[in-house]
């Protein structure tokens, strides 16, 4: 019953408030807030009761539900913080806004994620995805009045919905591959090829939603949404859910002999290569949004590297900290009214208490000991090592780099610098405290909590020093030089573009020739055809019809000239009667004879 009022609970509260609309303005933040909280105590539940649902949906086809050891450290991520956001979200928006839409979409956008994480099988978890990239869309342009937002929202909705279509093919390769029930914990075991197949198309689409390589341009896009969907969307939902479905089918991605391999090395790419993205951004969402990809590189290296634990860790701990930075980024947007690095120097000073809980959450980030991703992070390492030493050396450079974006931006807020204060709110501020706390400790947990993933002194000696290194070189850097113009690491390598040119211009030529080939050729064909009937008609009507309608007179005729000879032999003379009728039976007595 608690894993059904987890899931029931948001997303009935999320659709009343979407039903409602604009009259529900004013209470939806309090709604919003309240729902979410009553949800985090759900989780916790749920979490330490461990419980498992099913239910029939087709014939000897049940799907379910179930609480175990990861999915209930996702369902209380997940719900700490969409009240977190939420919280900052009812002190952000403004009467204006539409409350009740945005506090609806928000509240059945963690239901899908909630119903992702707890999912037992493939059809379940289809649902869930698709109901969340449908949210995404609508948070990512919410403000729609906007062309540009909507364009960013339409983006992102179709990079990630043309990878989705490997969950399908996932479905069916599992189905005819023998799956029983779709089951995720039976997908090592389908048939023959069928299972490289599984592992291909789940490959896929948790890399799309992820935003790994070469899929990561969408997450940029993604940054004009409102900022508590940017903190909701990069930290415990959408993004998280692909590495999170990685972790989940490890054993699967292990069972194939090439596609943890694979995924291993896609991932250490992705943390390398948007690390770097995120050195040179001018934006600091921007920076913020290529660290996502880098660190999701880190998750996903995990679940290929078989390293499911550490991945999970990871998960967690960059769950708090994005959700911290990004809210933190969202409160300077409301006080300065700007995203602007250059615009956001000195913004620190002015606001101490922001730039206290924003620096925890970068150094966090960063990996800077000893906080909780210097320990996830290395755990993540360590079992990188034991899978391949070049897996783990591309990985520490991907660490150094961390260290690089989060020393720039670190330098850029608190230098001196006159910039415009604006009082904030106490709902704005108030939960950054508590995520930064999270951040900071969750790796001491795990120290102390989870020794055997923990990996040992020298390595964490040395991921800790390349994050240091990092963020001091990255910071005297900044200080000597400007900073840098737009160029192919600037534009996020261009992938958009890439995309277009690749794919989408491709698919436009032949949408556009097919349109061509429907008018000229079915829908001439379909004129042709039609005109032809027209004139087999008017044949039919010329030569035909005129015949039968001579026939038709001529009978008629023939009957009028009969019936007006019949009075003749009506003469009412006997004799006449006698010598016709005598007639009639000489007629009949020849036939007779010749028949």
């Amino acid at each position: 019953m608690t894993l059904w009022l987890l899931i029931a609970l948001p997303l009935l509260a999320g659709a009343g408030l979407l039903l409602t609309g604009r009259a529900a303005d004013r209470v939806a933040p309090a709604a919003g807030v309240g729902t979410a909280v009553v949800t985090l105590v759900l989780a916790v539940v749920a979490a330490i009761a461990r419980p498992e649902v099913s239910a029939p949906l087709l014939a000897r086809l049940r799907v379910g539900l179930a609480v175990d050891g990861l999915s209930a450290v996702m369902v209380v991520t997940v719900a700490v913080v969409l009240v977190a956001v939420l919280v900052f979200a009812a002190g952000e928006f403004g009467a204006a806004e539409s409350r009740a839409r945005f506090h609806g979409l928000m509240l059945v956008f963690a239901t899908a994620m909630l119903v992702t994480v707890t999912a037992r099988d493939l059809v379940v978890l289809l649902m869930a995805w698709e109901v969340m990239g449908a949210c995404s869309y609508a948070l990512i342009g919410f403000w729609w009045r906007e062309d540009h937002r909507v364009s960013s929202g339409a983006i992102a909705f179709l990079t990630t919905r043309t990878a989705d279509l490997g969950l399908y093919l996932a479905a069916g390769a599992a189905l005819a591959g023998g799956v029983a029930g779709l089951s995720l914990a039976g997908l090592p075991a389908a048939a023959g090829g069928w299972r490289d197949a599984v592992a291909a198309g789940i490959a896929l689409a948790a890399l799309g939603k992820s935003a790994q390589l070469p899929f990561s341009f969408w997450l940029s896009r993604a940054m004009d949404g409102p900022s508590p969907v940017s903190a909701l969307l990069h930290s415990a939902t959408m993004v998280a859910a692909g590495a999170y479905l990685l972790i989940r089918v490890e054993p699967l991605l292990a069972a194939t002999g090439w596609a943890a391999g694979t995924v291993a090395w896609i991932g250490v790419l992705t943390a390398l290569v948007l690390g770097a993205v995120a050195v040179v951004q001018r934006d600091l969402k921007q920076v913020l949004a290529a660290s996502t990809c880098s660190q999701l590189g880190f998750m996903v290296l995990a679940a290929g590297a078989g390293g499911a634990a550490a991945g999970t860790g990871q998960l967690v701990a960059h769950a708090a900290t994005k959700s911290l930075l990004f809210l933190g980024a969202g409160a300077w947007l409301v006080a300065l009214g700007t995203k602007d690095l250059q615009r956001l120097r000195g913004a620190a000073r002015r606001y101490p208490l922001l730039g206290v809980v924003f620096t925890i959450g970068a150094l966090t980030l960063a990996g800077v000991p000893p906080l909780s991703i210097w320990v996830t992070k290395d755990a993540v390492l360590a079992a990188a090592l034991a899978d391949s030493p070049a897996l783990y050396v591309a990985g520490l450079a991907a660490a150094l780099v961390s260290g690089a974006y989060v020393g720039r931006v670190l330098v850029i807020l608190w230098q001196p610098a006159e910039v415009a204060e604006r009082r904030l709110s106490p709902l704005l501020l108030g939960p950054l405290p508590v995520l930064a706390a999270a951040a900071a400790l969750l790796g001491i947990g795990l120290l102390v909590g989870a020794p055997e993933v923990t990996p040992g002194w020298a390595e964490l000696a040395a991921s800790g020093l390349l994050a240091i290194v990092g963020v001091a070189g990255a910071g005297l850097w900044v200080r000597r030089r400007a900073l840098p113009e737009a160029g192919v690491l600037a534009g996020w390598l261009r992938l958009e573009r890439v995309a277009q040119v690749a794919l989408a211009t491709p698919a436009m030529w032949l949408a556009r020739g097919l349109a061509r080939f429907d008018d000229q050729v079915v829908d001439g064909g379909v004129r042709v055809a039609a005109a032809t009937g027209a004139a087999l008609g008017k044949l039919a009507d010329v030569r035909v019809e005129v015949s039968i309608e001579a026939v038709v007179r001529g009978v008629s005729r023939g009957a009028r000239a009969l019936g007006r000879q019949a009075p003749r032999p009506q003469t009412g003379q006997l004799h006449h009667y006698y010598a016709q009728a005598a007639v009639a039976l000489g007629v009949l007595a020849v036939l007779l004879i010749i028949l």
